[in-house]
């Protein structure tokens, strides 16, 4: 397990996932056509309980790139796991922590010249 990861955890932690479907050409229709509609089925099921946060699409590739919320990582591996593809997905995890300047934390608007 990447050391950031395993230190990650608490309340309300977000992660950056990111998530490659490695599903083979060769794989069939059907059961293609099957998987992909449970993995949405369990997407909603996973926004719905406040763990996928937000989804984006990459462009040109089978790929997005999603804000989820954990407790630990063990849990965040659990939500991650119970995804459909999860077999056939190269998963990367990103712990994410605030910064002192971001926006939507600031105070005010930054003064002229700033």
């Amino acid at each position: 397990m990447n050391p950031d990861l395993a230190n990650a955890g608490g309340p309300a932690s977000e992660f950056l996932v990111r998530m490659e479907n490695l599903l083979p050409a060769a794989f069939p229709p059907d059961e293609r056509a099957r998987l992909l509609r449970a993995e949405a089925v369990r997407a909603r099921e996973l926004a719905s309980a406040g763990i996928l946060l937000r989804l984006w699409r990459v462009a040109g590739r089978r790929a997005n790139v999603g804000i989820w919320r954990a407790t630990t990582a063990a849990e965040l591996h659990d939500a991650l796991e119970s995804l459909p593809l999860f077999p056939y997905l190269d998963i990367q995890v990103v712990p994410l922590s605030g910064h002192p300047n971001d926006p939507a934390l600031a105070a005010g608007p930054l003064p002229p010249g700033a």
